[in-house]
């Protein structure tokens, strides 16, 4: 019984790890689609964005459901600092672009934009897919270097953390490269 016990908990292990977000270090995977910002569609690039500074890409489940309203409600606050270390706040759900040009201004207030994944493609190639729920995303939060290099990686269903730790991590990649910070 014990030997059995011990082998689901490694095979339960084994299992997370399939669905371990993306580690620091890792190079981004490249991406364009379909955005809304205020209410307004437009194309987002991540290589485009990368050229202006860091990028806080963030993974949230679903428009309009509580946590993602918190989440969204959190980084509208803190986008003004986001961008004043130059960094792009773009958040990413499965959610279609006429919904997300509604989140984008109640939800986002008009602050950053949110891009449609709608065939999953994204988040599959940032292994930021919901456990048990694959048609969306996880809560999950990156930072990725100007380079494309991933310096943090951050999964909690919980919306509350995720502006304050992504927040820590851009403010010291700027410190530590003040002359690779650019006016965003």
């Amino acid at each position: 019984m014990r030997g059995r016990l011990v082998f689901s908990l490694v095979g339960a292990f084994a299992s997370s790890l399939a669905l371990a977000a993306l580690p620091e270090g890792a190079k981004a995977p490249d991406f364009t689609t379909q955005a809304s910002l205020a209410g307004k569609p437009y194309t987002f690039s991540l290589a485009d964005a990368l050229k202006k500074g860091p990028v806080v890409l963030y993974f949230y489940p679903a428009a309009f459901t509580p946590g993602c309203t918190i989440e969204a409600h959190d980084f509208a606050e803190a986008t003004d600092k986001f961008k004043a270390l130059g960094a792009t706040v773009v958040g990413v759900s499965y959610d279609n672009i006429d919904t997300l040009n509604k989140f984008s201004v109640s939800e986002c207030r008009s602050k950053f934009g949110v891009a449609s994944d709608a065939d999953q493609k994204i988040m599959k190639a940032y292994d930021a897919v919901l456990k048990g729920k694959p048609e969306l995303a996880d809560r999950t939060s990156y930072v990725i270097a100007p380079t494309g290099e991933i310096l943090y990686t951050y999964t909690n269903l919980k919306p509350e953390g995720h502006v304050a730790n992504t927040m820590a991590v851009v403010q010291k990649w700027v410190d530590a490269h003040p002359a690779g910070r650019k006016a965003s």
